[in-house]
């Protein structure tokens, strides 16, 4: 999971009705298999996370990458 400052980190429920929960990107860290996340959750809380199989990435800005 490529992400970056401003893009948008959303993790899903793992259960019916559970919230599904939305935090800004602040920073990157780490290498290949080992990133972590600073987030901004949609309350103000700030923390570093290490996102699971759950989570996904919402890219904004820029334009797609073409080969």
């Amino acid at each position: 999971m490529r992400a970056k400052p401003g893009d948008r980190l959303i993790i899903k429920g793992h259960r019916v009705g559970a919230m599904v929960r939305e935090a800004e990107i602040l920073e990157v860290q780490g290498g290949k298999g080992n990133l972590r996340y600073l987030v901004r959750w949609s309350d103000g809380h700030e923390a570093w996370i290490y996102p699971g199989s759950d989570a996904v990435v919402e890219h904004f800005g820029g334009r797609p990458k073409t080969k």
